[in-house]
């Protein structure tokens, strides 16, 4: 006399499984109304505990390593790209004047200050271009160098006057 085994469908196994793992009934009271033994009810338990962490570490395994995957791509981009800028900045032996006239300051796709980074220039001598001095002054620095050699003792007071 030969006796077969019961075969039950995984979506069956689960089921029974997530409500031994909720607690609402117990293991006995499960085998009763779903089928199945008490203790193959347990064992489907024990491996959806076991099963769990490893499902939901695997999902994240994938996604770090998608990440992962993704910089090391923007990694290799950068490298070149800094390597350029470097050699660029080291060619780039030119004057102060000639480095402004590089800033395209209408519209910019990059922004002024990342420009003058490019380029080697310090952001505050892009901006301030000086006024220079006044005529008024230029006419009394004249005025005191021709009586500086005449006078030297003179001392500010008297050459003000």
């Amino acid at each position: 006399m030969s006796t077969q085994c019961k075969q039950y469908s995984a979506e069956c196994k689960a089921r029974v499984a997530r409500e031994a793992l909720k607690g609402l009934k117990t293991v006995n009271a499960l085998a009763t109304t779903d089928g199945g033994h008490p203790a193959q009810i347990a064992h489907w338990k024990h491996r959806l505990q076991k099963a769990m962490p490893e499902l939901f570490a695997a999902r994240r395994a994938k996604r770090e390593h998608n990440e992962e995957a993704f910089q090391a791509q923007l990694y290799q981009q950068i490298g070149p790209l800094k390597v350029a800028v470097d050699w660029l900045k080291k060619k780039l032996d030119w004057p102060p004047e000639t480095k402004r006239e590089l800033i395209e300051p209408a519209p910019p796709q990059i922004s002024i200050a990342r420009q003058c980074d490019l380029v080697g220039l310090p952001r505050s001598t892009y901006s301030s271009q000086g006024q220079g001095e006044r005529a008024e002054n230029l006419h009394w620095m004249y005025l005191l160098d021709q009586q500086y050699p005449v006078t030297p003792y003179d001392g500010v007071r008297r050459m003000t006057a």
